[in-house]
């Protein structure tokens, strides 16, 4: 059976994208603030490095990911912030609301480099071209964050979600649907875009491509 070797050259490749995530977190570009919600650029660095260095580096920039989120919206907040940082979810509503906050800024952002890394392992078993493969990696690395955060937030906190839009409990599917479907929809296609151009590059990168050894 093959395994990833990981040698001094993957772990460079998981800290290079790491320094990504953190250039676009100091920038301000990582997270932009919107009225009711941030919109993100880090789930790139975060697809392509699944892409690139497998599903757990994928699930450890995930992870990173998930720690700017909780920052910025502790630090930074905005309306819904409560949803990303267990700091005001605590203040809110204790320790559960603390837990949900982890889990939605922390646990679907790790999902995405999971998800992103063995799908891209799937569809080259299935020997699919790579400019096939890497846009349907970054649309389903993208839809996995959108999904994941929005329909926890509909299953985690519709009332919290429809005290701060102000409408009825049974409005709030809509709502959510209506994010899904613009700026989920948005970053998805930066993300089939992006991917595809930055990813395609990086495979041609011999530094960043731990071998696989027989194990």
């Amino acid at each position: 059976m093959k395994t990833r070797k990981y040698d001094t050259r993957w772990m460079v490749g998981v800290a290079m994208f790491v320094a990504l995530q953190l250039v676009l977190q100091i920038t301000g570009i990582g997270l932009i603030p919107l009225p009711f919600i941030k919109a993100t650029t880090l789930h790139i660095p975060v697809i392509i490095g699944a892409v690139v260095l497998g599903p757990l580096a994928g699930g450890l920039l995930g992870g990173v990911f998930g720690l700017c989120s909780m920052w910025t919206n502790t630090v930074a907040s905005s309306a819904l912030s409560f949803a990303f940082s267990p700091v005001l979810a605590a203040e809110n509503s204790g320790a559960s609301g603390a837990l949900k906050a982890v889990w939605i800024a922390f646990g679907c952002r790790v999902l995405i480099g999971v998800v992103s890394g063995w799908l891209w392992i799937g569809l080259k078993k299935l020997k699919v071209n790579d400019f096939v493969a890497l846009p349907v990696v970054g649309v389903a690395g993208a839809m996995t964050n959108t999904v994941l955060v929005m329909g926890s937030i509909y299953f985690l906190l519709r009332p919290e979600y429809a005290a701060l839009k102000n409408v009825a409990m049974e409005a709030v599917l809509g709502l959510i649907m209506g994010v899904v479907g613009t700026s989920g929809v948005a970053e998805a296609i930066a993300a089939a875009v992006l991917v595809t151009a930055i990813g395609k590059a990086l495979l041609h990168v011999p530094a960043l491509r731990a071998k696989p050894q027989m194990g």
